[in-house]
């Protein structure tokens, strides 16, 4: 039965495929000026038809399944550029942060982000609220970068990236913190909790920290959904 209905998908193709030259042919009679780059884009699709009944014949018929995704993967990589864009340029007007460097975070942030499987936005926020996106922030207790990482207490996420200097470059510092909060998150199994503890601030009854950082998080998730909307 699949071997039937492999048959009669080559057979379709095929006959499209002399369609088209039939089609070239004609056009390329009638329409003389540009009847060269006609029958060139014809040709690709003819090919583009031979290569899909090749696969057929030769593999069943998931090539024909499969050919929808990388059109998927394309219109979802669009939303995404488009996504972080707005964030970056909400970061830059919002904390006077030249556009270049807030791409550059906001980007690194989303990868992070897939990395460790930490919501991009928290990770951003709490860059907010830590540095105000300063990347060569550092504090009297040692915290350092964009996400005010301490180094003694993490000197193993540091290894392979050469010791705690290399917090002061903006990709390590958003990796290493993101590396924290999932550490944290799947310690603790709650946000708000998990932030308490990045701030070093556990016992903190009114959690403070974590009120700022969500409701910075809420911020860009409005200003997102506004921003698309209107797009």
């Amino acid at each position: 039965m699949v071997a039937l209905d492999n048959l009669i998908r080559l057979f379709s193709l095929a006959r499209g495929a002399f369609a088209l030259v039939g089609l070239a042919a004609m056009l390329a009679v009638a329409l003389p000026a540009p009847r060269g780059a006609l029958l060139m884009q014809v040709a690709l699709l003819t090919q583009n038809a031979h290569a899909a009944a090749d696969d057929l014949e030769a593999g069943g018929g998931a090539s024909v399944v499969a050919a929808a995704g990388p059109i998927r993967a394309a219109e979802q990589e669009t939303a995404g550029v488009r996504e972080q864009r707005a964030v970056a340029e909400f970061i830059a007007r919002r904390y006077r942060v030249a556009e270049s460097a807030s791409g550059q975070f906001v980007s690194t942030a989303y990868r992070a982000g897939r990395e460790f499987s930490v919501d991009p936005l928290l990770i951003l926020a709490v860059m907010a609220v830590e540095s105000r996106y300063n990347p060569v922030a550092e504090s009297s207790m040692g915290a350092m970068g964009l996400m005010q990482v301490i180094p003694r207490y993490h000197p193993e996420k540091l290894l392979e990236h050469g010791g705690e200097d290399a917090l002061l470059d903006p990709e390590v510092n958003i990796r290493v913190g993101a590396e924290i909060l999932r550490e944290y998150l799947g310690r603790f199994g709650e946000t708000e909790a998990a932030l308490q503890k990045y701030a070093g601030a556990f016992d903190e009854p009114t959690a403070q920290y974590a009120g700022k950082v969500l409701a910075e998080k809420a911020r860009l998730q409005q200003f997102l959904a506004r921003s698309l909307r209107e797009a």
